[in-house]
């Protein structure tokens, strides 16, 4: 197995939303790559520049942080001889990892836009090593850039940021001064193609918590009925709690809920509604054992939701 270690660069609409193809809001230009072992040692390197075919002018973003005339990528090759080459060159055993959680997602809606097959599997898994680096070195909550944790590893700043190939050999000198093995067990997934039935639907346990994700459902309200969805369970007995509050919801989109385990103690839920990629919307559930004072903190924030609704 390899690790395909990946960083993209995009264009978007020089017009903002006026402009925007509706699937496909950032077009590929540019594909970095490298290629390590199980060892996290370098076996090869992937780099092209792409030719936009959709938006074919550069937003004033894109020139400024890539430095880049849009007549240079006239000259280039198309993206489907491109990202063909790029999948051959991948392999049949490998991982993606990325700094950040963007770059899986907007390659396979531009395999999608330009009608290439998607070789990636619904609820694809990859590493993100900006968060694997947060969990290491912060509170698994911050994301700071990849400039950040280049400056606080020490390691040298010979090359430039902000190209795609450049950009994936710093995340590789990242990932090899980090201790990987101590979080390798938090991978993450990837939305982008989602479970049509519910034998498809994956649960996750870490040391942490637990996640799982549901098949795409047509309406929140629909997703809400499913008792599995609002289902609270131990992730380290096994046994159903019974829920102190029940599901209330936040922000508009999000839910939370405290249930009780007898022998492990208090468990916060937390579902997220999310749009699906091609109609619809899916749930992912996340469930944590926490302690007392997270448990109140929960029930404040319960009675704060409460006090805003009687006050409208």
């Amino acid at each position: 197995m390899h690790y395909i270690v990946m960083d993209l660069e995009w264009n978007q609409s020089p017009r903002g939303r006026a402009g925007k193809c509706g699937d496909m809001p950032f077009e590929i230009i540019e594909i970095g790559a490298v290629k390590l072992d199980e060892q996290l040692q370098e076996v090869g390197q992937f780099h092209e520049f792409i030719k936009p075919a959709v938006y074919r002018q550069l937003h004033y973003k894109t020139k400024e942080i890539l430095n880049l005339d849009v007549k240079e990528l006239e000259q280039c090759r198309g993206f489907k001889p491109v990202i063909r080459d790029f999948l051959d060159w991948c392999g049949d055993d490998y991982l993606i990892c990325t700094w950040g959680s963007m770059d899986l997602t907007e390659l396979q809606r531009n395999l999608s836009h330009f009608h290439q097959k998607n070789p990636f599997p619904k609820l694809a898994f990859y590493y993100d090593i900006q968060k694997l680096y947060s969990l290491l070195y912060s509170d698994g909550k911050d994301r700071c850039s990849l400039k950040t944790a280049v400056e606080q590893l020490g390691i040298p700043e010979d090359i430039p940021f902000h190209r795609a190939i450049d950009d994936t050999i710093y995340t590789v000198r990242v990932m090899q001064k980090m201790d990987l093995e101590a979080v390798k067990q938090y991978i993450s997934v990837d939305y982008f193609l989602l479970p049509d039935k519910k034998e498809e639907e994956l649960s996750l346990v870490f040391d942490r918590y637990a996640k799982s994700v549901s098949r795409v459902f047509s309406t929140r309200e629909e997703a809400m009925a499913d008792r599995e969805i609002t289902s609270t369970q131990c992730y380290c007995c096994g046994r159903r709690l019974r829920k102190k509050i029940r599901w209330f919801m936040i922000g508009g989109k999000n839910y939370l809920c405290l249930a009780y385990c007898p022998e492990h103690g208090y468990m916060k839920g937390k579902l997220r509604i999310k749009k699906a990629e091609h109609g619809g919307v899916f749930v992912v559930k996340t469930l944590k054992l926490i302690n007392e004072e997270q448990a109140e903190l929960v029930r404040q924030r319960k009675k704060e939701i409460e006090k805003k609704k009687r006050q409208k």
